[in-house]
């Protein structure tokens, strides 16, 4: 059974009148967290999307690009996108029913968080409404506001991202304390521990990027260290 024949079931389940946020009080355990992954992702890009007035077409290749849809399952990916965007519930709403389901897994809502960043920057613009709506879901899921600054340097096009953010840490650190630092991450963005903890294949891929982006962040910390 595919994820999006599974979407398709949990969107069904809802009542008359209930709304798509009533999804996540449903889906707190294996496998349905993957479904719920799924779902939390697109419904918070259909909310940003709105925050912002727009949906660009590189917003969808980006989408396309998070999650491999086939052409059999596009008709229910839009089905929640539009669900979310008509839902009277306000993206707080979502935000904090989702922060509820995976607030013993903090990485899993950096991951969530990283898709977010993904699509919102794939038109090569970041928008001041998104950058609002995003810092409010980070401070929503208590993203610490060096680990929120560390994505945003990561994905935001406007300048080269600063090594210190991505990692979130300070250049008065000492060298030992960034490794250690660094070494965390690694382990808990190693694609072989997100796929033990059950998570859908979208995130698998977002943590293959966090890992090249924070051992290059690692690479050049190091760099400048031996150079001074």
């Amino acid at each position: 059974m595919s994820i999006w024949t599974r979407i398709s079931q949990a969107i069904q389940a809802l009542a008359k009148g209930e709304g798509l946020s009533a999804v996540f009080e449903r889906l707190r355990t294996p496998p349905e967290r993957s479904v719920a992954f799924t779902i939390a992702v697109i419904a918070l890009s259909a909310k940003m999307a709105k925050a912002d007035g727009l949906v660009t077409r590189d917003e969808v290749r980006a989408f396309r690009e998070v999650f491999h849809i086939a052409a059999g399952d596009e008709e229910g990916a839009a089905r929640v996108f539009n669900l979310a965007r008509q839902d009277v519930a306000g993206y707080e709403e979502y935000a904090a029913r989702i922060a509820r389901m995976f607030s013993e897994d903090r990485t899993m809502l950096c991951t969530l968080m990283e898709g977010l960043f993904y699509i919102a920057v794939a038109d090569g613009r970041y928008h001041p409404k998104e950058d609002d709506f995003l810092e409010r879901v980070a401070q929503i899921f208590k993203m610490p506001q060096p680990e929120f600054r560390g994505l945003r340097a990561r994905f935001v096009p406007d300048a080269q991202p600063d090594p210190y953010s991505v990692l979130g840490v300070s250049p008065e650190m000492e060298l030992a304390e960034i490794r250690k630092v660094w070494r965390a991450q690694v382990r808990e963005s190693h694609p072989d521990k997100m796929i033990a903890r059950g998570l859908p294949e979208e995130a698998v891929r977002l943590s293959e990027r966090r890992l090249v982006d924070i051992n290059r962040a690692w690479e050049e910390i190091s760099a400048q260290r031996q150079d001074a």
